[in-house]
Parts: structure tokens; C-alpha cells; sequence
């Protein structure tokens, strides 16, 4: 299965009776799964049903599912309120009986404040049982657009993902040929310095002694195995079954130690500036990398 992004949106429509809905699904980066559900109230089983729906598809991620439901209003009932429509009543008539208003129109009596009321018509409990599995599978079907949407964002970030290991590998290559002309170059200061410091040749075992000693606090083969070791993790997470963000994050962490170690262990101004440049990638690789599932 391809890697899986955690940024993604996902809709879908629906319809029953007198009602119609949409619901959208949305999700952004998270450590951990957090599902978020906004619905109309009177269906509770929407909330449970965006939860094991988001749970069954998504492991990583903040999931936002709203459903917005309406009802025509054919399907409900229109009464005067007659307390209310008698209290206006029973207002005005001194007006009207003093010649200071006119007796008001029967439209102009339904359109006061609360006169009229609009009930909703009781539904049976097998009708709105069959209502809210209509929603859910809209419900359904949103979340499974939003995992599509997810998915091409994986799709993206797979190809950058892949060129970014390349270049690594790339660098690592360099410092491997770089650090080859480490001993040589740290002999050779060395001699230079001791020069410097007692005014002539220094003996030729004391500098070969000393400098093999500098030579091996200074020797990055096995940070560069490492490295590549590291490499070949990547492109197997990369292309790896199930969510590999986690894993894709913890070893952007060894790469970046075992780069650093490097740059310190560095003799060479060119084997520190390609060390630099590895750290600069790996650092665009984790930015990466928290995109991924």
C-alpha cells in the first residue's frame, strides 16, 4: 500500500423522504488519531458512526466530520398558536376602538411574532432508524473520499521523499570520498603545528604515533555505514505496508545524529560543507516526513 498524506478533504450527498443532507470530512496532521464529529441533534448514531468509520480507515490525524441535515418543510406541520394570536388581539383592541389603528388583515395577523408554529411531525422509531443509516452511509462514503484525498497527497510526497534519500545517498557518497584524504591531511597539520611550536622537524615516529591517534578519533566510516544503512531503511519504509510516518520520523532522527557526528568529526572544510548540506536535506526530509501517516 502507497504511503498515506494526513491532509485531505472528502464529501457526499444525500437524500430520504423529506430530508437531505451533506457531509464533509476533513483532516489535518496529528501525532495521534483524533476524530472530531458536528451533527444535528436528535441523531447521536451519526457520532459513533463517524468514529468507527474514521478509526477503521485512518491511523494518524486530526479528522473533522460535520453533517448538516434539513427537512422540507412539507414535512411538517403548520398551527396557530391561538394564546398568542388572542394576546395580540386583546392589544390592539383599544387601539381600533379609539379610530387609532385599523382592524388588521388576516396575513397581517399571521405574520405577527409566534402566531404561527411549525411542528415537526413525530417520526417513528424504524423511520428514523432507517433515516440515520442513510446518513451513515454518507457518512461512509465521505470518509472513504477524504482516505482517496489522503492517499494522492502519499502519492506526492513519495516522489519527494524518494529524491530527497537520493540526494542524500548522493552526499554520503561524497564524504566517503572525502574522508579518504582525512589521515594525510590531519598528518600533515600536525607536522605543520609541531614545526611551528619547537622551530623544526619533528620526529617522524612522533607524528606518525600522534596523528594515527588524531586519525582515529577523527575516522567516520562507521557514521558513514550508518548513513547508508539508514538510506536503505528509508526507500524500505517508503514503499512499505501500512502507515510508516512514525518510523519515516524516527530514523529522520538518526540520520540527523549521525550527520552531526560527522560535521564534528570533520578535518576537512569540504567534508564539513557536504556534512552541512546532508543536514540542510535531512532537515527537508523530516519537514516532509510529518505529512505522512
Amino acid at each position: 500500500m502507497p504511503l498515506s498524506g494526513m491532509t485531505g478533504f472528502g464529501r457526499a450527498e444525500g437524500s430520504a423522504g423529506d430530508w437531505s443532507w451533506a457531509v464533509e470530512a476533513r483532516s489535518v496532521n496529528g501525532r495521534n488519531l483524533e476524530i472530531r464529529f458536528r451533527g444535528p441533534p436528535g441523531f447521536d448514531q451519526l457520532d459513533r458512526a463517524a468514529r468507527e468509520g474514521a478509526q477503521s480507515r485512518f491511523a494518524r490525524g486530526q479528522v473533522t466530520v460535520g453533517v448538516q441535515a434539513k427537512k422540507a418543510e412539507a414535512g411538517a406541520q403548520v398551527r396557530i398558536n391561538q394564546e398568542q394570536l388572542d394576546r395580540y388581539l386583546e392589544m390592539g383592541a383599544p387601539l381600533i376602538a379609539a379610530g387609532r389603528a385599523a382592524p388588521p388583515s388576516l396575513d397581517g395577523l399571521l405574520a405577527l411574532r409566534g402566531v404561527l408554529e411549525v411542528a415537526d411531525t413525530e417520526d417513528d422509531p424504524e423511520a428514523q432508524a432507517a433515516l440515520e443509516a442513510a446518513m451513515a452511509l454518507s457518512v461512509g462514503a465521505a470518509l472513504e473520499a477524504l482516505a482517496a484525498s489522503r492517499r494522492e497527497e502519499g502519492l506526492a510526497l513519495t516522489a519527494v521523499l524518494v529524491a530527497l534519500v537520493d540526494r542524500i545517498e548522493l552526499l554520503v557518497g561524497q564524504a566517503h570520498a572525502l574522508a579518504e584524504g582525512q589521515p594525510a591531511a590531519i598528518k600533515e597539520r600536525f607536522e605543520r603545528r609541531m614545526a611551528e611550536l619547537i622551530g623544526e622537524a619533528a620526529p617522524a615516529d612522533k607524528i606518525v604515533t600522534e596523528a594515527a591517534a588524531m586519525a582515529v578519533k577523527a575516522d567516520v566510516r562507521e557514521e558513514l555505514d550508518r548513513l547508508r544503512a539508514h538510506v536503505e531503511a528509508a526507500r524500505g519504509h517508503i514503499v512499505g505496508e501500512g502507515p510508516q510516518g512514525r518510523r519515516l520520523d524516527f530514523l529522520t532522527q538518526e540520520f540527523m545524529r549521525e550527520a552531526n557526528t560527522l560535521c564534528s568529526k570533520s578535518a576537512l572544510g569540504a567534508l564539513t560543507t557536504v556534512g552541512l548540506d546532508m543536514k540542510a536535506t535531512i532537515e527537508q526530509f523530516r519537514e516532509q516526513v510529518q505529512n505522512v501517516e
